[in-house]
């Protein structure tokens, strides 16, 4: 029931969503919350068994965060006797969308015996803190001090002359942002061992300009976890958001936790979730004066961590400087030229760095010269050797970090101009040494600082003070690293090794160096490239899939690689022990489902060599690279790989077909119109068999059979002209029942699912069903059928009433939820609360 929920105002917040216009978002910075980062959110709470709850929302907007609060509340064991609801909301169109999710909330809470309380403030929450937190209302009741607060704040600028500005000093923070101020203001009102979880930019976690915020909260607030967002466009897909998001839990107590736990996902959908519990002083050391938040998903980004604590200069030490480039084009746009002519001189943009060296001219439509005038003299710098760097990286760039070197022996100039949208390293406003400008360059374009610097800044853009930060090799090691690097600049590849020669001393070949383990994880991704697999595949994950599966350690030659026979648990086991990733065991679905799925395809991997009749979704299924696909991948990185894998492609066909044929050796016969069809063997089929056999004989005789779905397929049968004359036209993406007969006695359509790993039709999938169906004439009947009695009691508390279940093994019998007759039309009463 609690799922319906959820369901119903999710709704609700895309219907706010997509009417809510856009100038009123970006005027209140307010972006809503999809369910499952609600879900995810609520999820991290500890202390929900309490016998009084008061919950505070800051900015609530349609109320996603409260449903996903209550909704987690309603189906634990152990309910509060109350709970009390705050929101604030000034948005006048997302009030009344607050109005009813609350509503449905009391409706769910009523159901389980929960007095619910709740009120909606429209009034600006900011100012309203600031009037509770007054020494003079600690005693008055309005001024809660709730156990609870659950927050996605609205992400805005707010001028340093503002109101907001005023009334957050008035708390003692200095911010720029009011995300910061809201998160800040919650904290403060949450009571001692409060709990606090935020959905926010990461900006926060680093940089001089939340230093304040910074000190604020984590002196009141104790770290427990923090949640991040690999993607930054999937969290909030809807409203296009590009900024970096993460979800953090923390506790209103000076004593900090012993542990840290930091999780990964791509995004909402992806469950794939990556987890490391860190020492608390990991995260934020006792001793750092900027009280940066250090995000560190893993073991390896651990070991990256340590190895640049090798290098402990400062730009400072080593006599340098780093800088933004002068020339802001819009504003001496009548000085600019496309290119070069009399009394003009080099303007170089981010488009000139190419491959660790400046190339100029360029074929592009941007100005590339700037008109030498009084005006124009000061944003020029002498004709010397500088190091540039890109200040914003696209989304989703490769490298977050691109360094190139000025080689002013290159130009016939005096003075040259750097535009704003480059960082330039210098000596006091003068050049570099080309040696020094090549080994730092090197330095910069390192997989290792593009890793660092991915781990400890959440946004786009690399600005000076971020490489002010950085810590640099000495000069004399920069200077010997940039002699070993001539005209052409070395590969990524290239450039890796010689950091580790010159820098690290890191010669060995450890199976736990961060290099290597990235380089092989690179590799398989590569070779999944060239096996032509679609870009969904082609992450991380599916890598790392793909090596456990060749039992190859990140020190073995290719040449050695295995073909084990292996399940999904014992793939992540092996992720976790040679490649430092460690994933949440609930996670496997997603390994089978996005990437084994996907191989099986393929023909890279074949499931069940040792008992093909084993049903694929059996907890005992085992997976196996294919033998000419092994026999391939063991010429990796071999002058023999280019023509193995053009011989390997043309195969795929054949080698498709043959496996077809041994499957279809296996396949279940069943009889539709008089015709034989099969199904692919194992797993649902087995019960689907049943159901037409026996279920459809006994229960709907005469029944006219429309659709069969597969294990393996979309579907085994389908009389889509059948359905459409009841007046149903199938979504594509909608998720089909696993039969479907026309009754046509009782002119019934009966949709029934066949549970054997998957749940029932349970409240969720009944809403489902009646909207994919809502186009049909006649009345609708819902069935969940079983094997055994013994699997059906594992899912007697979620099988939605109005609904009929059927076991195999007492063929004869139906169960009805709720209802007067066995096998009734499923019926919409809208005046139901069920």
């Amino acid at each position: 029931m609690s799922r319906d929920l959820l369901y119903e105002v999710d709704l609700l917040r895309i219907a706010a969503s997509l009417k809510q216009e856009q100038k009123q978002k970006k005027t209140l910075g307010q972006f809503l919350t999809p369910a499952p980062v609600a879900e995810l959110m609520t999820g991290m709470f500890n202390k929900l068994n309490l016998s009084q709850i008061s919950l505070i929302d800051a900015g609530a907007g349609s109320g996603s965060l409260l449903a996903a609060f209550v909704a987690k509340l309603c189906t634990q064991q152990q309910r509060p006797d109350n709970l009390e609801i705050v929101a604030y909301e000034i948005d006048p169109f997302l009030i009344r969308y607050l109005h009813q999710t609350l509503k449905l909330c009391a409706r769910e809470c009523q159901k389980v015996g929960i007095a619910l309380n709740y009120e909606i403030r429209e009034k600006d929450f900011i100012e309203d803190a600031v009037r509770l937190l007054q020494p003079s209302l600690f005693n008055n009741p309005d001024n809660l001090r709730f156990t609870h607060a659950i927050i996605n704040p609205p992400y805005l600028k707010i001028n340093a002359h503002s109101q907001v500005r005023t009334l957050l000093r008035s708390l003692g923070l200095e911010t720029s942002n009011l995300y910061t101020g809201f998160i800040a203001a919650t904290s403060q009102l949450l009571q001692s061992g409060g709990e606090l979880v935020a959905i926010s930019p990461r900006s926060f976690c680093n940089g001089p300009y939340f230093k304040d915020f910074r000190k604020m909260f984590l002196a009141m607030m104790a770290l427990e976890q923090i949640h991040l967002f690999e993607s930054r466009k999937e969290a909030f897909s809807d409203d296009e958001v590009l900024q970096e998001t993460i979800i953090i839990h923390a506790t209103k107590q000076k004593q900090k936790s012993d542990t840290v736990l930091i999780t990964t996902s791509r995004s909402t959908e992806d469950d794939f979730i990556m987890s490391n519990n860190l020492a608390y002083d990991e995260v934020v050391h006792s001793n750092d004066s900027q009280q940066f938040i250090r995000i560190i998903p893993d073991k390896l980004s651990q070991q990256v961590v340590q190895q640049i604590a090798n290098f402990t200069c400062t730009l400072k030490d080593i006599g340098l400087t780093v800088s933004t480039g002068r020339v802001v084009d819009f504003r001496v746009k009548k000085y600019l030229r496309l290119n070069l002519e009399d009394n003009s001189l080099p303007l170089i943009y981010p488009v000139h760095l190419f491959k660790g060296y400046v190339e100029y001219p360029q074929t592009t439509r941007k100005y590339q010269a700037l008109i030498y005038t009084q005006k124009t003299a000061s944003l020029l710098v002498p004709n010397e050797h500088y190091v540039l760097t890109k200040r914003f990286s696209p989304k989703e760039e490769k490298k977050r970090v691109v360094a190139a070197v000025y080689n002013a022996n290159q130009m016939c100039y005096s003075w040259v101009g750097f535009e704003n949208h480059l960082n330039y390293f210098h000596q006091k406003g003068k050049g570099l040494n080309l040696t020094l400008a090549r080994g730092l360059a090197a330095y910069l374009n390192s997989t290792l600082i593009d890793t660092f610097f991915r781990l400890f800044n959440g946004h786009t853009q690399v600005n000076a003070t971020d490489l002010q930060n950085l810590k640099y090799p000495k000069i004399e090691q920069l200077m010997s690293l940039g002699g070993r690097i001539g005209d052409n600049f070395p590969s990524q590849r290239e450039i890796d090794e010689l950091i580790e020669e010159e820098l690290l001393s890191m010669t060995n070949q450890s199976e736990n160096n961060f290099l290597i383990i990235k380089t092989r994880i690179d590799e398989a991704l590569q070779i999944l490239v060239e096996l032509e697999f679609p870009r969904a595949q082609l992450n991380e994950r599916s890598a790392l899939t793909l090596l456990a599966l060749l039992a190859l350690k990140p020190t073995d030659s290719w040449k050695t690689a295995a073909s084990p026979l292996m399940g999904i648990t014992p793939m992540m086991e092996f992720m976790a022990q040679h490649y430092g990733k460690t994933y949440k065991p609930n996670t496997r679905e997603t390994v089978r489902r996005q990437t084994i799925h996907q191989f099986l395809d393929a023909t890279l991997v074949i499931a069940n060599p040792d008992a093909p009749e084993r049903p694929i979704n059996s907890p005992k299924t085992v997976y196996q690279i294919e033998e000419s696909a092994l026999e391939l991948l063991r010429t990796y990185g071999t002058n023999e790989w280019k023509k193995s894998i053009r011989t390997y492609l043309s195969s795929v066909e054949t080698l498709k077909k043959q496996y077809a044929q041994e499957r279809e050796l296996l396949r279940i016969p069943i009889i539709v119109e008089g015709e034989l069809k099969t199904l692919s063997p194992g797993g649902q089929n087995i019960l689907i068999e049943k159901i037409i056999k026996d279920f459809a004989q006994r229960f709907t005789p005469g029944g006219k059979l429309i659709y069969v779905g597969d294990t393996d397929e979309k579907f085994a049968y389908f009389n889509q002209i059948a359905l459409e004359n009841l007046g149903v036209t199938i979504d594509s993406h909608g998720k089909m029942p696993d039969v479907i007969i026309h009754h046509i006695n009782n002119d019934w359509l009966v949709l029934i699912e066949a549970v054997t790993s998957h749940g029932p039709i349970n409240p969720k999938r009944k809403k489902e069903l009646a909207t994919l169906f809502a186009g049909t004439k006649i009345p609708l009947v819902m069935v969940t059928t079983f094997l055994s009695r013994k699997a059906m009691v594992e899912y007697l508390a979620e099988v939605a009433w109005e609904t009929d279940v059927w076991v195999a093994e007492n063929a004869s019998h139906l169960i009805h939820f709720n209802g007067e007759y066995l096998l009734q039309a499923y019926k919409v009463d809208k005046n139901s609360d069920s």
